[in-house]
């Protein structure tokens, strides 16, 4: 069967989401010279060819460990409140630059608190940013507080207590990041006790430099509502049928899976396989500087590499919209608009195969 090979301006023009982006990670270059300037921090380089660099910005790491070394450059200009939210607006105007119209912003504020600066004042920081972009350019958000896996369970449970505060307030979700290798997500029970009771939806890094064991843990032990990556989920088929059944989202990132060798090339990358099957699929940046990427990027390696049409592009934005954590009436809208916005008077639906909508 003919490729059907898409350009990156047509891409680059669909409306789009990004539900896995962490704040810390998609700083422009120039943003961190500049900030670091500001309070006289030493940087590894002082422009930004030499940044990205530094970051690995794009390059292949040795592991996920070797790539979350460069949050260590990030945080350090990323301590104060009106750094935060100058960090947060500018990814709202980036992302609105390439047509996302939602997106789900996560972060550890525990990481943003060196010098002094209150739980509160950093989700608050990040809020007055986001809110600002949306403002300026349309595009909503809603925030995923993250606890850290190789960091005690008593602060992720801290970190769940901000996330039940800021409860319909821009937080949507809570999230489990960091190190995943031999750091286990029922080792945090405590705070995904406290979410689950409070009905906040959870999403779980897993499957991405530990196996399909990490998944089974974070959906029936934590109780995720979506996966972070899942990248290696195919090791478990019995898994991968429950996920599928079950109709819990994969927060896929192509980029930054062969980045920090949750796969060997993008070709080995399941994806297409996991489409194929039914999975709700999303597509995500995951890190728009340190894996140098865009969503409109990520979408159109899916068509380059693995073939994926324009309305199988089309329906991983759908897919996209059905994951996001709002409520049901937020959804809907959003399905509604987009499916209109797209031109689909059909989509491919994992729920009910193709589907006519209606």
């Amino acid at each position: 069967m003919k490729i059907e090979r898409l350009k990156r301006e047509e891409i680059l023009a669909l409306p789009k989401i990004d539900l896995h982006v962490h704040l810390d990670g998609s700083l422009r270059p120039s943003t961190i010279i500049d900030l670091a300037e500001q309070d006289g921090i030493t940087l590894p380089a002082s422009d930004e060819e030499g940044i990205r660099k530094a970051v690995h910005a794009g390059e292949p790491c040795d592991s996920l460990e070797q790539y979350l070394e460069a949050f260590d450059i990030t945080l350090k200009v990323m301590q104060g409140d009106g750094k935060i939210r100058r960090v947060a607006y500018e990814l709202v105007e980036d992302a609105a630059a390439e047509n996302v119209r939602y997106m789900e912003v996560r972060f550890s504020p525990i990481l943003h608190t060196r010098e002094g600066l209150p739980l509160e004042a950093v989700v608050e920081a990040t809020l007055d940013g986001l809110r600002e972009g949306e403002k300026q350019f349309g595009v909503k958000s809603g925030i995923i507080i993250c606890g850290i896996r190789n960091m005690s369970p008593d602060i992720s449970y801290r970190l769940a207590q901000l996330a039940v505060a800021y409860k319909n307030d821009g937080v949507v979700g809570f999230d489990l990041a960091g190190g995943e290798f031999n750091n286990p997500p029922k080792e945090h029970l405590k705070a995904f006790y406290l979410v689950t009771n409070n009905n906040i939806n959870a999403t779980i890094h897993a499957g991405e430099a530990a196996g399909a064991g990490s998944i089974h843990q974070a959906i029936h032990y934590n109780k995720a509502n979506r996966i972070g990556h899942g990248t290696r989920l195919f090791e478990n088929g019995d898994m991968m049928n429950y996920v599928n059944d079950h109709r819990i989202p994969l927060e896929i990132c192509l980029s930054s899976n062969v980045q920090t060798k949750a796969v060997s090339n993008i070709e080995a990358h399941p994806l297409p396989m996991f489409f194929r099957k039914g999975l709700r699929v999303t597509i995500n940046t995951d890190n728009r500087l340190i894996t140098d990427t865009t969503v409109t990027d990520e979408l159109l390696l899916a068509n380059k590499v693995f073939g994926f049409s324009m309305f199988e592009i089309k329906s991983l934005i759908m897919n996209g919209f059905k994951s996001m954590f709002q409520p049901y009436s937020v959804r809907k809208q959003f399905l509604q608009d987009m499916r209109d916005e797209l031109g689909l008077t059909q989509y491919y639906s994992p729920d009910f195969g193709m589907k006519i909508d209606h």
